[in-house]
């Protein structure tokens, strides 16, 4: 009686019968070479132990497959997948607003919070938006952004220098390497 290993609902998936090449290069359980088989020889071979062929190299000429078990192999790629996504680190840019007329108790407290936020690791956007008449004293907005930039200066670099973008100036801020 021949073993017939049940369907999995995997799409498109590259195992057993649903690896369409005539021949292929055959890789065994242990990773020693079994050399280049008709497809149905290699199912046969892993059927008999119980395993499923997987191919791990589509492109190749002959294509490479392997025999091992799949729901073993797929769990850990799963697994370590968790695990890279755990270590990736996102950094997000935390925006702050500004004023060119602002007063020193709010600038201390924006100061602090943008000081918060680099001592975190994030990086800091900080927009001063020039209303109505403003726009004719730019200098009294550069002069507040600069004092703001001076008083980070020693947490934090300055990725893009201050530029305008229409009535809005803007800076980027990120954290100094440790």
């Amino acid at each position: 009686m021949q073993y017939v290993r049940p369907k999995r609902n995997v799409p498109e998936e590259l195992v057993n019968e649903n690896i369409r090449f005539h021949e292929v290069l055959v890789i065994g359980q242990n990773g020693e070479q079994l050399g280049v088989m008709m497809r149905r020889e290699a199912l046969e071979l892993a059927y008999d132990q119980n395993l499923d062929l997987y191919c791990v190299a589509p492109n190749a000429k002959p294509p490479v497959c392997k025999i091992l078990d799949y729901g073993k192999f797929h769990f850990a790629e799963q697994k370590k997948a968790r695990e890279a996504k755990k270590k990736q680190h996102v950094t997000e840019i935390k925006p702050l607003r500004l004023s060119p007329v602002i007063d020193q108790h709010d600038f201390d407290t924006k100061l602090n919070q943008s000081r918060k936020w680099l001592e975190s690791g994030q990086k800091v956007k900080i927009d001063m938006r020039f209303r109505g008449r403003m726009i004719t004293r730019k200098e009294v907005g550069e002069q507040v952004m600069k004092k703001f930039m001076e008083q980070l200066a020693d947490i934090a670099n300055v990725e893009k220098a201050p530029s305008m973008e229409g009535n809005t100036m803007s800076v980027v801020l990120s954290p100094k390497k440790k």
